[in-house]
């Protein structure tokens, strides 16, 4: 039976490997397995060029091949014959194809190892459906699903969470009733955010939805894995049968450790999020020519993500990166009456902080709090509080504070505070960053505070 390409999308999602069969001019067969077959129109598709030497030696000699491709659904097979057309080794094709290959590279520590060659295009002069590949089955009577009771259209889920960016009155508030509404909403059960910290090079998350408080401050590095890679590339990335791509990226890692290159190869990069995540989509957010940082959702699902998510989420993540560029300029608006605070109660108990100089970085009662320029602004207000009694702070002065080392254009402050805040409430809840107005909080205390600095070992 023939079939159309554009009817087979679940196919070249690289959830099951596809079989590649190539002859030389000699008649002599080879077949190896490809975890990824590319879609590229309705009369193409793209092979991805690493390691397949014997492959290319028979397509030089013979241009004819089959590809088996499977439907992860209903697990059908459909066999296409092939005929090469060209090598590509730059241009659009090529960088999107590479762009997930390194991702997967270097969550696997294979970057500058597992890496593209070409991108290998090639006619699609058949494709049929592999008549017989399953034997039928009997189907038990399964009652349908019941559907969600008020369902809400895809256009009006958008319109719900475009409502609720507008209408934030804070960043911290702005995420996190993005990600809920993604969540519940739309389906998207587990996402974070990311702001890039251009004085580290890292990125940094501050809000998250479906991980739970650990993780608030996961750092990844640019560049590395999905994350870094999109936020480097300032690129869509998309990820679809993950632990396939992570295992086969480890095969060729241990080969290449048994052929004693080991010193060629980098640390393997955690996955970010669900240990046992199938597909990922990582977006830059991306402001005028400004890398702000980077929406990140996964799923246990390999075909969680289509088309249609990836234009949502785009449409989505241009509107957080609009509002997180604007709410970062937080300064402090002039109030008509000062007020002042409450005296605190009297503490009870005692939290040791210690500041780690060389490092920037503050441990509370011998555990890891912050680090970087939050631990600097975090040290700063303990500081202040125990030397000068000062109970308020504005962004203002800390953006004033040479000491802190904020950028002087665009220096995420607002993200850093949101950090901050959420890293205390987790380990040291007695510590509180109360937000008072605009660009002006209190230092909050139901303790008494020992401080101490040291320089690392």
């Amino acid at each position: 039976m023939k079939v159309r390409l554009s009817e087979l999308h679940a196919c070249f999602q690289g959830v099951i490997p596809s079989m590649l069969a190539t002859c030389s001019a000699s008649g002599e067969p080879n077949v190896t397995s490809l975890s990824h077959v590319y879609l590229v129109d309705d009369g193409h598709v793209a092979l991805s060029c690493q390691f397949f030497n014997k492959t290319r030696r028979n397509i030089a000699e013979n241009p004819y091949a089959t590809v088996i491709v499977y439907d992860p659904l209903k697990f059908e097979g459909y066999k296409l014959g092939l005929r090469f057309v060209r090598s590509e080794t730059s241009g659009p094709l090529f960088d999107t194809m590479s762009l997930r290959i390194d991702a997967i590279a270097s969550h696997t520590g294979m970057a500058g190892v597992f890496k593209l060659i070409s991108s290998d295009v090639f006619e699609v002069q058949t494709c049929r459906r592999i008549e017989g590949f399953l034997l039928p089955a009997e189907i038990a009577d399964v009652p349908p699903k019941a559907s969600v009771p008020g369902p809400l259209t895809e256009l009006r889920g958008l319109q719900v969470v475009s409502q609720r960016i507008a209408q934030a009155k804070d960043l911290d508030g702005l995420l996190a009733s993005t990600l809920e509404a993604l969540d519940e909403l739309l389906g998207f059960q587990h996402s974070m955010v990311l702001v890039n910290d251009d004085c580290t090079e890292r990125l940094v998350a501050i809000a998250s939805r479906g991980y739970g408080p650990g993780s608030i401050g996961a750092e990844v590095a640019m560049g590395h894995g999905l994350i870094g890679k999109a936020a480097e590339r300032r690129r869509l990335i998309k990820l679809t049968g993950l632990g396939t791509e992570l295992r086969y990226g480890r095969a060729i890692r241990e080969r290449h450790v048994e052929c004693g290159e080991s010193e060629r190869l980098a640390p393997e990069v955690p996955l970010a999020g669900l240990a046992d995540a199938q597909a990922q989509l990582a977006l830059p957010l991306v402001c005028g020519e400004r890398l702000v940082g980077v929406l990140a959702v996964e799923s246990r699902d390999p075909l969680c993500f289509d088309d249609w998510d990836e234009a949502f989420l785009q449409i989505v993540a241009s509107q957080i990166a609009v509002a997180l560029d604007r709410m970062q300029e937080d300064d402090e608006e002039e109030p008509e009456n000062e007020a002042e605070l409450a005296p605190a109660a009297a503490p009870q108990r005692v939290r040791n902080f210690v500041f780690y100089r060389n490092d920037d970085c503050v441990f509370v009662d011998g555990e890891y709090l912050v680090r970087n320029i939050p631990g600097k602004i975090l040290w700063k207000l303990l500081s202040r509080r125990a030397i000068a009694g000062q109970r308020e702070f504005t962004n203002r002065e800390l953006r004033l504070d040479p000491a802190l080392g904020l950028p002087p254009l665009k220096d995420n402050l607002e993200s850093r505070l949101i950090l901050l805040r959420k890293r205390l409430a987790e380990k040291c809840p007695e510590v509180r960053l109360v937000p008072v107005r605009r660009g002006r909080f209190a230092l909050e205390l139901d303790c008494a505070v020992e401080l101490s600095e040291k320089d690392c070992g």
